[in-house]
């Protein structure tokens, strides 16, 4: 097949994570006979330093006019004045406005051979295997904003149709699972969680009966995750509750490194990113772990491409060299050593060859 994939490295490490990503790409199409086309794009501070716009008019176009986006990156310390009038962060909820997705997945899954990285006690790792599935265009990320020199508010506001559509999403992917849905909100304090309570329960006992489905509020599902994670299949929650936990839950798998993410809409067209953030200290270093960028592509392979098969050769490639005993820095224990980007890669790809 023939696909166009708008690429945009970001900041600090997003370049050298997502140049690892792309030539895993290269090797999976040159293996099963597709041809991806790469548009390299503008994003976050370095769009910003070029063009003085976070989401250039430029890579707007590109990105909706691409069948999926690769995101590697956004932000860092000569962006980090949160006062500033324009921030890497504008750029990434533009992108997402842009595209229309509003459903972020987020799988967590334990490698045996990284039990020793996480810090988790190894009894509570075993059989972990979640998927975090967090709503994201709507809550107080994106209501009214007020400030003046002593009051300051963001308003959060939710309607039945996000509610029902995120967690229709995470439905289907419980009914091909376990079938367990937890849906994590604060209905005993906000409006907003009783209004997400009251259209979760309705949705699944409607339209997907033989899911079994948990409410549990947000503090006690922080607390779980580190006392009993193995018990949760899907979760689904609101923006800025799934921003935390979802950050919470990557250190189940020792590093964030390790972990992918699709934000998926209504069409096949997805945005596909790692998890972590742009780690400006060990930027320009080759030292950033490559896998969740290149796990996050494969991803994209399934959900975007329809490439299944594809997406399971990679995501198999990736087990095969943390089985070998390859690390990254942030994957290292004391005593092991470590490999840089590309090594990572160029042994994924030996594995994919």
């Amino acid at each position: 097949m023939e696909a166009l994939i708008t690429v945009l490295p970001g900041d600090c490490i997003g370049p050298e994570v997502c140049s690892a990503a792309t030539r895993v790409l290269d090797t999976v199409a040159t293996k099963f006979g597709h041809h991806f086309k790469y548009s390299p794009q503008l994003i976050g501070g370095a769009a910003i330093d070029a063009v003085g716009n976070p989401f250039p008019e430029d890579t707007r176009s590109s990105c909706v006019d691409s069948d999926a986006v690769l995101l590697g990156a956004v932000g860092g310390p000569q962006w980090s004045d949160p006062n500033a009038s324009v921030r890497p962060e504008q750029g990434l909820l533009a992108l997402r406005a842009s595209l229309e997705v509003f459903a972020n997945l987020r799988p967590v899954q334990i490698l045996p051979e990284l039990a020793a990285a996480s810090p988790i006690k190894a009894d509570r790792l075993e059989g972990v295997d979640i998927i975090v599935v967090r709503e994201l265009t709507g809550g107080i990320y994106f209501g009214e904003k007020e400030r003046s020199a002593d009051h300051a508010s963001d308003l959060c506001v939710y309607h039945r149709y996000e509610v029902e559509r995120i967690v229709r999403v995470a439905a289907r992917l419980a009914a091909a699972r376990r079938g367990k849905l937890c849906s994590v909100d604060k209905a005993n304090v906000l409006e907003t969680s009783r209004l997400w309570r009251d259209v979760t329960a309705a949705t699944i006992a409607a339209e997907y009966p033989d899911i079994e489905l948990e409410h549990i509020l947000v503090d006690a599902a922080a607390m779980h995750l580190i006392n009993r994670p193995a018990d949760f299949d899907v979760m689904v929650t609101e923006n800025m509750f799934g921003d935390i936990l979802t950050d919470e839950a990557s250190m189940l798998a020792g590093s964030m490194g390790m972990l992918p993410s699709a934000s998926l809409g209504e069409s096949r067209r997805g945005l596909y990113e790692p998890i972590h953030g742009s780690a400006p200290d060990i930027a320009g270093q080759g030292i950033a772990n490559p896998c969740g960028m290149i796990t996050s592509a494969a991803l994209m392979l399934r959900h975007s491409l329809g490439l299944a098969e594809e997406a399971d050769d990679v995501e198999a490639a990736v087990r095969a060299v943390i089985a070998d005993g390859l690390r990254t820095a942030d994957l290292a224990t004391a005593g092991e050593s470590s490999v840089s980007t590309e090594e990572m890669a160029d042994a994924i790809i030996c594995k994919l060859g």
